[in-house]
């Protein structure tokens, strides 16, 4: 009688749990290996290579490309990016979650649009005003660009963590004596946190993959991870070993910052969704 239960969990639930587990890490477990493959098995299908050498790794900050320039650049954009449209989403989210000014509605309505076109639409828009800003071929246009799809995502984001706190926590503290800022920064920041660093994980993630804002706005000395991985692409054929290894060192920031910050994420991923 209690094998049954065994039995069905290992069909029902664990079993297509491994299917989905190996279906998701297989290309990861591909590109790796890939990667260390020594020139002459590149184009050999083989499950792991003869010969490990990492001289991949070596020629992709030696040759080619200015690997080490690229990532630096789109961990400027990255971080940036992170900061500016967290601190004005947390702002935002505030301001529409406790105060009822005029426009109010429509405006969460317009920041709720903004996500239902595609944002390549904003490419010809925003490199005009880049141009005559003299801001193009700098990361900076990157980090304003990018700000225009991950600010109203991240208001709305944190909007409805905001509001599910009820209003006597920030009602105690301005009797307590603080007033408006210092309940926030005192009451609301520290238990906001955990939402921050889900949207901080979301909006990273979008500027350090993004790919079309950064093919446009960028040069050879100011290009990122994305639009240098695509330059090994070429018209008589494809650098799978630099590629695969670029590939590789791309998602270690990712999967450093997701392990550190695991924890919260789930967290901020939940907060809200249930109400009691």
């Amino acid at each position: 009688m209690k094998k049954e239960p065994f039995v069905k969990r290992l069909i029902f639930l664990y079993l297509p749990l491994l299917v989905i587990m190996v279906f998701i890490l297989f290309p990861f477990y591909w590109t790796f290996v890939t990667s260390i493959k020594p020139a002459d098995e590149l184009t050999i299908v083989s499950y792991w290579p003869s010969t490990v050498t990492f001289d991949s790794y070596k020629k992709l900050f030696t040759t080619t490309v200015d690997f080490m320039s690229a990532l630096k650049n789109s961990l400027i954009v990255a971080v940036g990016t992170t900061l500016v449209a967290l601190i004005s989403s947390t702002l935002a989210a505030y301001a529409f979650s406790r105060y009822n000014f005029i426009g109010r509605k429509p405006l969460m309505s317009i920041f709720l649009c903004n996500n239902m076109f595609p944002t390549v639409l904003l490419l010809i828009p925003l490199y005009s005003i880049m141009r005559q800003l003299g801001l193009l071929f700098n990361p900076t246009s990157l980090i304003l660009a990018y700000t225009t799809f991950t600010i109203p995502f991240s208001v709305w984001l944190l909007l409805g963590f905001l509001n599910d706190l009820p209003m006597s926590l920030e009602e105690a503290a301005l009797v307590d004596g603080c007033n408006r800022g210092g309940a926030f920064l005192k009451i609301i920041l520290p238990i906001l946190g955990p939402c921050m660093v889900a949207t901080g994980v979301y909006i990273f993630m979008q500027s350090w993959n993004e790919y079309t804002f950064a093919m446009m706005f960028t040069n050879a000395d100011t290009r990122t991870i994305p639009v240098a991985l695509n330059s090994l692409i070429g018209q008589l054929g494809v650098q799978w070993d630099l590629l695969t290894a670029g590939g590789i060192l791309t998602i270690i920031p990712v999967c450093i910052m997701f392990f550190f910050a695991q924890k919260r994420l789930v967290e901020g991923l939940t907060a809200g969704a249930v109400k009691g």
